[in-house]
C-alpha cells in the first residue's frame, strides 16, 4: 500500500500562517495530480486545493482562494500547502492524496483559535 505522509499541522491563532508538507517515500509524486483535503469534526472530507503534475495548473476551494497556495518541489518529492490568514473555520485534519486517490494517510491536525 502506498501512503502519502502529511506534516506541518499545529495549533495557531487566527490570522496566523502554516505550511503543510506532503511526501511519499515509495511513490514519485511528479507523475500525479495531487490534492489537499480537509475534514472538520462532524463534517465530510472536502477538497481544498490541487495541483497538476507539471505544476502549471492549480485550483482552490472558494473558502481558501487568496489565502492558501499549493506548490510542489520535484527534487524533494513534496507538495506544499501554504496557509495564510487562517480562520477558526479552517480547523480540520488536512490530508493529501493523488487524484484519483491512493490509500488515505492519517493527515495532520490544524487548529485555529480565535
Amino acid at each position: 500500500q502506498v501512503h502519502l505522509v502529511e506534516s506541518g499541522g499545529e495549533s495557531v491563532q487566527a490570522g496566523g500562517s502554516l505550511t503543510l508538507s506532503c511526501t511519499a517515500s515509495d511513490l514519485p509524486l511528479k507523475f500525479y495530480r495531487i490534492g489537499w483535503f480537509r475534514q472538520a469534526p462532524g463534517k465530510e472530507r472536502e477538497g481544498v486545493s490541487c495541483i497538476n503534475s507539471n505544476g502549471g495548473e492549480t485550483t482552490y476551494a472558494a473558502s481558501v482562494e487568496g489565502r492558501f497556495t499549493i506548490s510542489r518541489d520535484y527534487a524533494k518529492n513534496t507538495v506544499y500547502l501554504e496557509m495564510n490568514s487562517l480562520k477558526p473555520e479552517d480547523t480540520a485534519i488536512y490530508s493529501c492524496n493523488t487524484i484519483p486517490p491512493q490509500t488515505w494517510g492519517q493527515g495532520t491536525q490544524v487548529t485555529v483559535s480565535s
